[in-house]
């Protein structure tokens, strides 16, 4: 994995919790990480990460059908 440092101001009240959960969701999201590379950007498991999403204002559904459809049979896999 790629090393990325970003200065914050301190009087943003952004914790960098926050910002690892907002960047980790926003890439997800627009699907340029998996939701294991996202989870890992957040330093949370795929269980906290999927669970925190909503909190944040992110989904883990994708909009499109037939990522549903993938999702679906790859759920009756496992």
């Amino acid at each position: 994995m790629q090393a990325i440092q970003i200065q914050i101001p301190a009087l943003s009240g952004v914790s960098e919790f926050d910002a690892r959960v907002i960047l980790a969701g926003e890439l997800y999201e627009r699907g340029k990480l998996s939701l294991g590379h996202a989870a890992q950007v957040a330093g949370l498991s795929k269980r906290a990460f999927i669970e925190i999403m909503g909190k944040y204002g992110f989904s883990i559904f994708s909009p499109s059908i037939e990522d549903f459809k993938s999702d679906l049979r790859n759920a009756w896999k496992q």
